[in-house]
């Protein structure tokens, strides 16, 4: 059996082709990072946002600063509860209490003078009475009928108090009593002693002088009243600053 030439050259010539082979196909279970082009920043945009974060910390830092100062100065204002303030005549204070001797700082404080008495006193106990002139009060304290303070406020307060006495005798302590009640109606049975400090006196010596000092931390509420109370007003030294009465909130 003969062969034709022409027909094995044209069989052989269909196994040849111009396409590219097939992709081979992706592998199950495996990922492909899709990959997206990140914008480029320009320089004028990273310069403006650097002056913009450096500019938020320096306005931070300022702030910073001014409320440090407000917060130092109103603590040295508050503390300093002794300063005066403008004059002029305070809500509820009795009106013969003189308008430049009340305190307008922001804590309740009270510091009594004693007032010197006739010359006639008579050995006999009782309060003390105060000189409104060289005595001072603040908001949330009324003085009362010359030997009472009235808290208006309720709270902690510090109370303290100095009697000197500058004589003695055998039958009298020498005790500084810091009486309370609870509202202008109750009746002097009714008065408590929450304070009392004691002296003693060389009788030996004439100039000899003591002092009955005493303080310390009492609740308040509204409505009450403190005087300080002893045993012979006369025996009280009256000099001025020897004998004091005082308070201030806490």
């Amino acid at each position: 059996m003969s062969r034709t030439p022409g027909l094995c050259s044209t069989m052989i010539n269909t196994y040849q082709t111009s396409l590219a082979p097939p992709p081979v196909p992706p592998r199950l279970n495996r990922s492909h990072p899709v990959l997206i082009p990140a914008p480029v920043t320009s320089r004028s945009y990273s310069k403006s946002l650097i002056r913009f974060m450096v500019g938020v910390v320096m306005l931070h830092l300022v702030l910073s600063v001014v409320g440090f100062i407000f917060l130092y100065n109103k603590g040295r204002i508050m503390g300093n509860y002794q300063t005066e303030g403008p004059k002029g005549q305070t809500p509820g204070i009795v009106d013969f209490f003189p308008p430049e001797k009340l305190q307008t700082s922001n804590r309740i404080m009270a510091r009594m003078m004693v007032k010197e008495p006739s010359s006639n006193l008579q050995s006999k106990s009782g309060y003390l009475k105060w000189d409104t002139k060289s005595s001072h009060l603040s908001n949330g304290v009324n003085y009362y009928l010359e030997s009472w303070l009235t808290i208006m406020e309720p709270g902690d307060y510090y109370v303290y108090s100095r009697v000197t006495f500058s004589r003695s005798n055998s039958t009298t302590p020498l005790a500084n009593r810091i009486k309370l009640r609870k509202s202008k109606s109750e009746t002097e049975k009714q008065t408590k002693t929450i304070m009392q400090a004691f002296c003693h006196l060389d009788t030996s010596k004439v100039s000899d002088m003591c002092t009955a000092m005493q303080g310390d931390v009492i609740s308040l509420k509204k409505g009450n009243q403190l005087s300080v109370w002893v045993d012979d007003l006369s025996l009280v030294d009256y000099e001025e600053g020897a004998t004091t009465f005082g308070l201030y909130s806490l």
